[in-house]
């Protein structure tokens, strides 16, 4: 009986946990800000932005993390990383959004289902994402 008392205890400490930090924006939040929609609307759906940059007009990023670990003890192990980017063009209105994370150890835009070839704040994205690749101490 005591076997499985502590058999049942070392069970329970292998559950794992699952943090999640940053911005995660829900698929209604995004369905509030279509193309063309004001910066003021991104902001009342989205809230405030991580950071903000310009990429051909004005780049809003949200950025959030999810990390886990296997014990208590544990230091938490980065498991994904995502950044939502909200394009504004010279009238301050959306003209694009972007969901970029790593998949197959490239960026990936999962809105549009495409890997990205080229753009300014590619590099700034990648950077970000490149964590990832990286081993923690």
């Amino acid at each position: 009986m005591a076997l499985v008392l502590i058999a049942g205890s070392l069970t329970a400490c292998n559950a794992g946990e699952s943090f999640t930090r940053g911005q995660v924006i829900t698929p209604e939040q995004l369905e509030q800000v279509p193309v063309g929609s004001s910066r003021e609307q991104v902001f009342l759906a989205l809230g405030t932005p991580t950071t903000t940059g310009l990429s051909d007009g004005e780049a809003l990023y949200y950025i959030s993390q999810t990390s886990s670990r296997s014990f208590a003890f544990q230091r938490p192990a980065v498991t994904d990383r995502r950044i939502l980017v909200v394009y504004l063009d010279d009238k301050s209105e959306v003209r694009e959004i972007a969901e970029y994370g790593l998949k197959d150890g490239k960026v990936f835009d999962y809105l549009s289902r495409r890997t990205p070839t080229g753009g300014k704040d590619l590099a700034f994205i990648s950077q970000i994402l490149g964590g990832l690749m990286r081993p923690t101490l």
